[in-house]
């Protein structure tokens, strides 16, 4: 196919790109050497895919991403039962993804959909599988990977070379080391590591306070926290002894919600 042919010519198309004429592309954006654009694909403003970069559909990108090198985006998932069936690829604005990333359209069985957020750095090697659901401001570190249908909330950071079982979900704000095998649910604002076995440390209070948490705030998660995971108790009576303390604020309202909502239990 030529440039000429394509419907989105004022774009700023390498000649060796392969782009489907029913591809929708705005003249703001730009498609380096040798990638592959599919027909049921649509960008926003001002995004880049630097080169070789294949983009299928159902594929919706947002405006202002830049892609880079041997990514492959809205293909479809690795799963058995999936036989073809129209799901779809929906990414924000402001996302970096970096080399050889891989992230795979949904199923049916979970939605339909595989979405990801807004300004989020997914770095390279990271794999976001069928049906998971990534909030804005995400990082993913190198080679980070995800199992189906996994819920990653705002402004958490999955480490390096983490792989994250299916249908985990990892809390806001919260921080997982470098080489931590998650298998069950990562508590909001929480500090993750497998330094010596698997367990949530404590708060991620560096991260909290960089993120401009005021003292007030750190108190009440460090609380709460001291309740969650230094006490005594079992889960159901923590949480019934935060409830019962009244003025909880939204943060720690919200770890309550999360650990009450868990179905593959918490890390503690």
């Amino acid at each position: 196919m030529s440039i000429g042919e394509s419907p989105c010519v004022s774009a700023r198309i390498h000649p060796t790109a392969i782009v489907d004429p029913a591809a929708r592309i705005p003249e703001s954006c730009t498609i380096g050497p040798f990638c592959l654009v599919g027909e049921e694909v649509e960008m926003g403003e001002n995004c880049e895919l630097l080169s070789h970069v294949v983009l299928k559909g159902p594929t919706r990108m947002g405006h202002s991403n830049r892609v880079f090198p041997f990514t492959t985006l809205g293909l479809e998932p690795q799963d058995l039962k999936f036989k073809g069936e129209k799901t779809r690829l929906e990414i924000g604005d402001n996302n970096t993804i970096r080399e050889s990333v891989t992230i795979h359209r949904g199923t049916p069985a979970g939605g339909g959909v595989t979405r990801v957020g807004s300004n989020c750095l997914i770095m390279a090697y990271t794999h976001i599988a069928h049906d998971c659901i990534i909030a804005d401001h995400v990082i993913m570190a190198n080679a980070a990977t995800l199992a189906g249908h996994v819920t990653v909330e705002e402004y958490a950071v999955v480490g390096a070379l983490c792989p994250v079982h299916q249908f985990v979900r990892i809390g806001a704000y919260s921080y997982i080391g470098g080489g931590t095998t998650i298998t069950q649910d990562v508590l909001p604002f929480s500090l993750t590591s497998a330094k010596r076995d698997v367990h949530a440390f404590g708060m991620n209070s560096v991260g909290l306070q960089r993120k401009g948490f005021s003292k007030e705030r750190l108190r009440k998660i460090h609380s709460a926290y001291r309740l969650l995971l230094s006490s005594k108790m079992n889960i159901g009576e923590a949480l019934a002894k935060l409830k019962a303390e009244g003025d909880l604020g939204e943060d720690v309202e919200r770890l309550v919600k999360f650990v009450a909502g868990s179905e593959r239990g918490i890390l503690k």
